[in-house]
């Protein structure tokens, strides 16, 4: 809003403010196709530097821009670098965050980008203080402090490893030896406990680069669903994000009367309230799961952006504070339904296409969303109509609505799920050496006959398992024992709307197997004392209590009495011996 006073040194009105915001949209969109598809070719690590190089030059050039014009062309490139930085960072998160608690941090890291938006407006107080410093100088040095910022970021990422993952594909398998040892002996040095060995294999054939052609095909030929459901997401929160976020100044300015000096005091607490959305409902990403939060996320966003809407346009809001305290509830929700939405791409599409994936879904739906959203907010806060700005909002809240129904609908449960297990490698190979890779049913194991011979494969041995407690599932829900929470759930709907919330019978595959042979070794045991044998507390939280509970349910741990366990009929326990 300081650009559009006339003492700034540059002439520009808040609907070219708009522009600006678009533009740099634009640049973020041909940034994350451009350095997505570098990403998945030379790796995390080295675009992640790159891209912040590309920022800060941009940023540096922000602070000597002299005409409108100019400041498109550096708000263009500062774009193409943070859309690069969404590609390799998320990327970076997923394949280095262990699948227990990769929901809440992948969520917090991609909110951070708040407090770094707080931190700013923070500053922008000095820097926008006419008594201290010009009008025409103020906001050339607050564009400044994010360029020296991003150095001190780039001294402090050389210590984060590259992907392991991206290392063994592209065949450097003693580097990522060599990483992964490190991260297991840190482990074990710091919990005091040795590591369990992998219970699975999964064969791999290395590739120095992938096919454009084959990464695309991937997302639309084998999880056309997924698609639909990544583009939905982006759409739905780059709407409302760009639109409102670039715009909130003028909007404070135009309808509030608020001075430009003034008005990062809002930014701040806004900043606060999208920050302290995904610190607070982060951790039920992986507990309670992601579709139930995706949806209620996107969904709860959406009727607070109504409300506000309609008290806006009807003039009932005349204290800019009012009007922050909606604004606050609706991106408390909404900043966790977007960092949502890029943890979601990232998880569900194969390891080779993720980066291109992510930049793939930001660089469309941004591209629909966050283009159209900022220009048409700003061309609507330059008409000063009430009335036409509430139309924007509600626009806003149709679009994260729909996101939401796309999640409930196509939404994939990847809480405790390794990356793998959500969508195999497409460089993976199965046991005759052909290459394999899942679609939306993410599941071959569902024809698994669990009642012929076994065998001493140690994928089939898990695929009989999770058929076995498929059927168990299926057969309790038919005899009516149904568990029920409120929310979105996968199956039966109830009155009330309420429905009930089966666990998947893969998750926790491995903490079932823990269970059985723990109790075919110690015989009936306490809740409490299994617990510890098994070493629950690093499952991360309500793993063990769900792991428990569907154990039971498929009758491979059996309740001798209240709160104790012993091995059940159809526990699997052959490979204990």
């Amino acid at each position: 809003s300081r650009l559009t006073e006339s003492d700034s040194g540059i002439s520009i009105n808040s609907g070219q403010i708009g522009i600006a915001a678009a533009i740099y949209v634009i640049g973020a969109c041909v940034g994350a196709l451009f350095f997505g598809q570098l990403t998945d070719r030379f790796g995390r690590k080295k675009l992640f530097m790159l891209t912040l190089a590309v920022y800060i030059v941009a940023t540096v050039a922000t602070a000597f821009t002299f005409a409108p014009w100019f400041f498109y062309l550096a708000r263009f490139f500062t774009g193409a670098g943070i859309g690069g930085e969404y590609s390799a960072i998320n990327s970076a998160i997923d394949e280095l965050i262990p699948a227990r608690v990769r929901g809440r941090v992948d969520l917090i890291i991609n909110g951070s980008y708040w407090v770094g938006s707080a931190g700013g407006s923070a500053a922008a107080l000095f820097f926008l203080d006419k008594g201290l410093i010009p009008a025409d100088i103020g906001w050339r040095l607050a564009f400044g402090v994010g360029a020296v910022l991003g150095l001190f970021i780039m001294l402090v990422r050389r210590n984060v490893p590259e992907s392991p993952r991206w290392l063994f594909i592209h065949g450097r398998e003693e580097e990522a030896e060599r990483i992964v040892d490190d991260i297991e002996t840190d482990i074990e040095r710091e919990s005091g406990e040795t590591l369990p060995e992998p219970d699975e294999t999964l064969t791999v054939r290395q590739r120095e680069s992938i096919p454009f052609r084959t990464i695309a095909r991937t997302a639309f030929s084998l999880y056309p669903r997924r698609a639909v459901l990544g583009l939905a997401l982006f759409v739905g929160q780059a709407f409302l994000y760009n639109g409102v976020t670039f715009n909130l100044g003028t909007l404070y300015t135009t309808f509030f009367k608020v001075s430009s000096g003034f008005v990062p005091v809002f930014i701040i607490v806004y900043a606060v309230a999208n920050f302290a959305g995904p610190m607070t409902l982060g951790r039920l990403f992986d507990t309670v799961g992601r579709k139930v939060m995706i949806t209620s996320t996107y969904v709860g966003s959406a009727v607070a952006a109504v409300v506000l809407a309609a008290l806006f346009g009807a003039h009932v809001i005349e204290s800019p504070w009012f009007f922050e305290a909606l604004i606050i509830v609706t991106f408390f929700l909404a900043s966790s339904g977007a960092s949502a939405a890029y943890l979601t791409v990232s998880e569900i599409f194969p390891m080779e296409t993720r980066a291109l994936a992510i930049a793939f879904f930001y660089a469309v739906g941004t591209g629909l969303g966050g283009i159209i959203g900022p220009l048409l907010f700003g061309q609507l806060i330059n008409s000063d109509s009430r009335g036409e700005v509430a139309i924007a909002f509600y626009i806003g809240a149709a679009v994260m609505a729909l996101g939401g129904l796309f999640e409930l609908l196509y939404g994939v449960n990847a809480e405790n799920r390794s990356l793998e297990d959500i969508a195999q490698p497409l460089t993976a190979t199965d046991a005759d050496g052909k290459s394999g890779s899942r679609a939306d049913s993410d599941d071959r194991a569902t024809n698994a006959d669990g009642d012929a011979g076994r065998t001493r494969d140690p994928r089939e041995e898990r695929r009989r398992r999770i058929a076995a407690r498929r059927r168990a599932q299926r057969q309790r829900e038919a005899s009516g024992l149904r568990r029920f929470r409120p929310g979105p759930g996968a199956s039966h709907a109830s009155p009330g709307m309420a429905v009930s919330w089966p666990v998947e019978a893969d998750v926790f595959d491995a903490q079932i197997q823990a269970l059985v042979h723990t109790l075919a070794e110690h015989g009936t045991t306490g809740r409490r004392q299994l617990a510890g044998l098994v070493h629950a507390r690093a499952w991360g939280p309500g793993a063990f209590a769900a792991a428990l509970r569907l154990a039971i349910t498929s009758g491979e741990v059996a309740v001798v009495r209240p709160g104790q366990y012993a091995v059940g009929d159809n526990a699997f326990v052959e490979e204990a011996s």
